[in-house]
């Protein structure tokens, strides 16, 4: 016997295996069939969760892309509209009369409503 083998360990009391039966094997066999009937049967749903994933990340970029060209265009048109104001705003004034807001006068308006005239201050 080999020193190895569990029987000849048996007998020098080292500790004790016990021995592989049929029943130990038909159980060992079971358990791996159900489990891998039950896997087998929801692997569909990592194929469909690993699609879902890729779609979401793919769909992601597309929307970060998207967003980052308006974002550049908006950026741009400030730049712009700044330009054109500060390019305004440094301007001299024409020489014009600015015009004057009337005061105490009453101004007459005929209301849509009723077809009357009323004094606005």
């Amino acid at each position: 016997m080999a020193i190895n083998d569990p029987i000849s360990k048996q007998g020098e009391g080292i500790g004790t295996q016990s021995m592989p039966t049929w029943a130990t094997y038909a159980e060992a066999m079971n358990r791996f069939s159900n489990s891998a009937r039950a896997f087998m049967e929801h692997v569909h749903l990592l194929t469909e969760a690993r699609t879902a994933y890729q779609e979401a990340i793919s769909v992601g970029t597309e929307l970060r892309n998207r967003l980052d060209a308006g974002d550049q265009t908006l950026k741009s048109l400030m730049e712009q509209l700044e330009q054109v104001v500060n390019s305004h705003m440094s301007e001299p004034v024409p020489d014009r009369k600015k015009p004057e807001l009337v005061r105490g006068e009453t101004i007459r308006g005929r209301t849509e409503v009723t077809g009357t005239y009323k004094n606005f201050p």
